[in-house]
């Protein structure tokens, strides 16, 4: 069954020390509300509302730029003042007032939720038949959480906070993780019937639950692990959430007949394409927009981003590819060798200490050690295209614009600033003048002046 996803995203994240939004910090290099807003995505939403702050431009921003990636409308909604997350909800009644189905409210700063937890919510209400439903989560050390409160029925009569509760009720482990499910028109209904807390003067939504449970509306519950719903407050909880994402990526991998020679040393994106039977050694990090075809090997202390690597490559040690690298089959890209927005053709190689920047080289190319592509002349960027099996000798540099033919050669130590032709030999160097004990008259120089 479909349902409207309501994320709030409203509030500030102080403690996060930052100028980015909480919900833009990235785990598996995807933001915080991407992993909420992929979830809902995955257990069926029709539709989404991101709610956000008066200075959450950063978030509508963000909102804006990635929409047209999904299936559904998504759109962001302003909560102007903050006062509270029952008001945070209400900002999106306009939006969805005509909306007469099922509207599941999460948080964009709790990322570990899954598409599962979605389900349960929406089963609740369309299979179950309740009116509100409720995830909640036994805790290891309930302090700090609010406690779902329990009817002799196991109906939850209300939610109560920590700091509002007393003994007895802090006994109760069963504790809210913030998530719900309610049927509307009833959700902005019973936000107009509650009021804001004396204290605070906020609104919040966890008072229309005893709201609805004195109406009579039936209000269950459903379960998740305490780490689904992990909420992130600051940087160590980013990082607590950052292991547990990784643990869950190289998991997948591996599944997916990804070897991993030792996984937790590797770091892999959310969105990576790793295909069967590619080995991954130790230290690598895979960043994001990164596809890996089958029997490539990805060798120690090697950084890939933005690559497109061809079946059966070899990679590395110590290799960069940066954004725009596309490799096919058979490629070899040895230790110390950079590589960005080139094409390298099937069984190129470069196998050490070479900077390949925007070039396009043929099949069965040989690129020598300590080969430079000069792409950039302080002002702008160029071209250098290498020919099918030419051969680059070593510590020669390429000064783009320049193209190298096809089985052409250049000499070691050379630097090209005009094309060579196909088969042609080019050689640029000084010529070799050699002094018959020229070395020992240098050395008995130099000692005489000490």
């Amino acid at each position: 069954m479909t349902f409207t996803a309501i994320i709030l995203a409203a509030g500030k994240g102080t403690r996060m020390r930052s100028s980015l939004a909480k919900p833009l910090h990235r785990l598996g290099g995807k933001p915080l509300l991407n992993w909420v807003l992929d979830s809902a995505i995955t257990a069926n939403a029709s539709d989404a509302v991101i709610v956000v702050g008066t200075d959450g431009s950063q978030v509508s921003d963000h909102v804006n730029a990635m929409k047209d990636a999904y299936p559904c409308p998504i759109q962001a909604v302003i909560q102007d003042p903050p006062l509270g997350t029952g008001h945070a909800v209400a900002a999106s009644a306009d939006t969805l007032k005509h909306h007469d189905g099922i509207a599941v409210i999460a948080f964009a700063d709790t990322p570990l939720v899954s598409a599962d937890e979605f389900y349960a919510l929406v089963n609740g209400i369309s299979e179950d038949g309740h009116d509100i439903c409720c995830l909640g989560f036994e805790a290891d050390d309930p302090s700090g959480y609010g406690r779902l409160i329990q009817d002799d029925k196991q109906s939850i009569s209300a939610i109560v906070e920590d700091k509002a509760a007393d003994a007895k009720t802090r006994a109760i482990s069963l504790c809210n993780s913030g998530m719900m499910a309610v049927r509307m028109p009833l959700l902005f209904d019973l936000l107009e019937k509650i009021g804001f807390n004396a204290q605070t003067g906020e609104k919040f939504l966890t008072d229309i639950i005893s709201a609805a449970y004195q109406a009579g509306h039936s209000v269950g519950c459903v379960m998740a692990t305490e780490e689904n719903v992990m909420g992130i407050n600051n940087r160590v909880d980013l990082a607590k959430a950052e292991a547990i994402i990784q643990k869950r990526l190289r998991h997948k991998a591996m599944i997916d007949g990804v070897t991993l020679i030792d996984p937790d040393t590797v770091y892999l994106s959310a969105n990576a394409q790793i295909a069967e039977d590619v080995i991954i050694y130790p230290h690598v990090v895979i960043g994001p927009d990164v596809r890996i075809a089958n029997g490539a090997e990805i060798k120690s202390f090697s950084h890939i981003e933005g690559a497109d690597i061809g079946a059966c490559a070899v990679i590395g040690p110590y290799a960069r590819l940066r954004p725009g690298t596309v490799l096919e089959e058979g490629v070899k890209i040895g230790n110390f060798v950079e590589t960005k927005n080139i094409t390298m053709g099937a069984m190129a190689k470069a196998n050490h200490l070479t900077y390949l920047g925007d070039a396009e080289i043929g099949a069965d190319a040989n690129i020598g050690a300590g080969t430079i592509t000069c792409n950039y002349n302080g002002i702008r960027k160029s071209m250098t295209r290498i020919g099918a099996a030419a051969f680059i000798g070593s510590n020669s540099a390429l000064v783009a614009p320049v193209n190298i033919g096809a089985g052409a050669m250049v000499g070691a130590g050379s630097t090209i600033t005009t094309d060579v032709e196909d088969n042609a030999l080019a050689v640029v160097r000084a010529d070799t003048k050699s002094i018959t004990d020229g070395a020992t008259t240098y050395r008995n120089r130099e000692k005489g002046k000490s």
